[in-house]
Formats: structure tokens, C-alpha cells, sequence
């Protein structure tokens, strides 16, 4: 089952006894937890049926007693349960859990009860009898990033819930503003939403105005402006980089990062992986490959080579002294320009 059925089925009054949460996006794991609490849970029952427990302090058989155990005062419990390190890889819990409990458990769980695991994760350790057994009679969800389209569907969709728009393009913009971190993505839509008010439309001038961008993402549209041959542009960027204190070794670090990801998409590409098997390949988000397949399309293989070869060695002379910092970086992009 994935997310959006088991979300549907929520709605619909059809909650399974256990859940089993993991994934990069922490933002949706939180949104689906809310909206758990919100379905099952009427709000008048919220401060007695909601229990929350942490398996770095808590053995594992102590959650289960309490799901076993009859409500008091209210009609049914859901029981949020911090993971560590249960049905993922990684070092032993300082506790001694009985694993044996939770599988009897989940053969017969309690009707008035769902216990929700968020595993401490981005994928779980398939070796384990424990995710075996979940993947048979429980419910596990991965929630991994977005891809391109459905992030800029997911911005659209959060402004459409407040009664506002982005204008054809505007939704690109603010990703390219604020990253593709959802919590990020979430309150700078909100700023905007307020100001575009009821009914309104975002634009890009709005964002431009209203979202300020990372080091990471000023560096991200510098190298854009540099693929389009905007070198004016390009250099404004890197000024402004320079006003803000970044350290200029930083931002070539930076810029070598980005040409080395443009690098590794376009031979990726043409041993025909896609988008979301590059961005798993290469620990990125979807959208950040999207926009460096762009950019990659732009250069040849061999002047990506090149230039992160210049880089290599415009680092090494940066860091020795033989060439100012500025200068030598500012010389660069004029010939990258150029």
C-alpha cells in the first residue's frame, strides 16, 4: 500500500492496528501522523488517547502492554512510537527489547488500539524478521522526495488550500529561492499566500522580493546563469555572495559541486536511468536532478571535464596564496562566461 491509498482508507474509517513510517521526507511523515491523530481520534479525547513513547528509553514490550490494555475514558488509543533503530540497520539499543512480543502482537492486534512506528531511517533493514513480518500484517509507508512535477504540483495545491495562485513559472521560482525542503517550501508559501491575500496571485517579482536564498541556492542560480550565458547576471550573484561574507573558496567549492552533479546526471542519463534512479544513485532530490539534467544538456561532456578541472585547480592555487581568492574566482567566471 502506498501513502495516498492508505491515506484514502483513513478517511474512509479503514485504520490498520500498526503502521510502520520511514523515509527522507520527515515533513510528510509529521503530516500523515497529524492527520492520523485528526481521523481516529476525536478532538474532546486527544489529551488522554494519544500516547507517546521513545524505544531509546522505552523496551518495546511496555508499548505493547498499553495497546493491550482498555481505554480509559475514551473510546480507542493511538500510540505514537519514536523508533530506535527497530526495524532499520544501525547500533544495538542500549535496551533489550522483546521483538517476540511485538511479532505475537501483530498476529493479533487489538481492535481499539493502532500503534504508529516511526522508524529512525530511509529504508529499512530488510534482513530483519521484524520488517518481514511488518511488511505481511501491517501497514509500512516509505515517504521518499517528491519528484520534479509533484513537488511543483504539491506548491501549487498548498496556495490553491488558501485560496491563491502562482502565476505560469512562479512555482519554479520559489524552488529555486527556498530549496526543496518541504518545511521550508511550506512557511515561505504561506508568507506569500498572506501577502498575495484572498484570491490573489504569487508572482515572481513577489518571490524575488520576498524569499531570501540560501548560500547553496544563490551558488545553484549562479551556475544557471552561467549555463544560459548570462554572465552579467552570473557576476551580480556572485557580488552579492561576496556582500553576504561567503568565503570565496566556498563558493567554488560549491560551484564544483554543482558541475560535478551536471557531470555525473549526463552520463547517468545515457545509460538510460531516470530521474528518481539517478537522484536514489546519487543521495539528491528528484528536482535538484531535473534542473542539472537541464543544465547538462548545455555543455558537452568533455568541457564539464574541463571546467572541473580549472576548478581543481583554481582550489589549490586559492589555498596557497598564489592568486587572490576574489580575483582568481572572479577571473574564472569571466572565462567560463566568455
Amino acid at each position: 500500500m502506498d501513502v495516498k491509498s492508505a491515506t484514502k482508507a483513513i478517511r474512509n474509517g479503514e485504520t490498520a492496528p500498526v503502521y510502520v513510517l520511514y523515509g527522507t521526507e520527515k515533513y510528510q511523515i509529521q503530516q500523515f501522523t497529524d492527520m492520523l491523530k485528526q481521523q481516529v481520534i476525536e478532538e474532546e479525547h486527544r489529551e488522554f488517547a494519544i500516547i507517546p513513547y521513545d524505544l531509546s528509553e522505552t523496551p518495546v514490550e511496555v508499548v505493547i502492554e498499553e495497546a493491550e490494555t482498555v481505554p480509559f475514558l475514551v473510546p480507542r488509543k493511538l500510540i505514537i512510537v519514536r523508533d530506535a533503530n527497530l526495524f532499520t540497520a544501525g547500533k544495538d539499543s542500549k535496551i533489550d527489547h522483546q521483538i517476540d512480543r511485538l511479532l505475537t502482537y501483530m498476529d493479533n492486534p487489538a481492535d481499539y488500539s493502532t500503534i504508529v512506528f516511526l522508524a529512525q531511517g530511509d529504508k529499512l533493514d530488510e534482513r530483519k524478521k521484524l520488517v518481514k513480518a511488518a511488511k505481511k500484517q501491517a501497514v509500512v509507508l516509505a515517504f521518499a522526495p517528491l519528484s520534479g512535477e509533484e513537488l511543483l504540483s504539491w506548491i501549487v495545491k498548498l496556495a490553491k488550500q488558501r485560496d491563491v495562485s502562482f502565476e505560469a513559472g512562479a512555482a519554479d521560482t520559489l524552488v529555486s529561492y527556498a530549496g526543496t525542503g518541504l518545511q521550508t517550501l511550506s512557511a515561505e508559501v504561506d508568507k506569500l499566500c498572506l501577502f498575495a491575500g484572498n484570491g490573489g496571485t504569487i508572482k515572481r517579482a513577489d518571490i524575488e522580493s520576498l524569499v531570501a536564498r540560501s548560500t547553496e541556492q544563490n551558488v545553484f542560480a549562479l551556475v544557471e546563469e552561467l549555463a544560459n550565458l548570462r554572465l552579467e547576471k552570473a557576476l551580480g550573484l556572485f557580488y552579492e555572495l561576496l556582500k553576504q561574507r561567503e568565503e570565496p573558496i566556498k563558493i567554488a567549492a560549491l560551484i564544483a559541486r554543482q558541475f560535478r552533479i551536471m557531470i555525473q546526471v549526463k552520463e547517468l542519463g545515457q545509460q538510460s536511468y531516470s530521474q528518481q534512479q539517478i537522484a536514489s544513485q546519487l543521495g539528491l532530490h528528484p528536482y535538484a536532478v531535473k534542473i542539472a539534467g537541464e543544465q547538462a544538456r548545455k555543455f558537452q561532456a568533455e568541457r564539464l571535464r574541463l571546467i572541473l578541472s580549472h576548478l581543481s585547480e583554481l582550489d589549490y592555487q586559492m589555498k596557497t596564496g598564489a592568486v587572490d581568492k576574489v580575483l582568481g574566482l572572479e577571473l574564472f567566471l569571466l572565462r567560463l562566461g566568455a
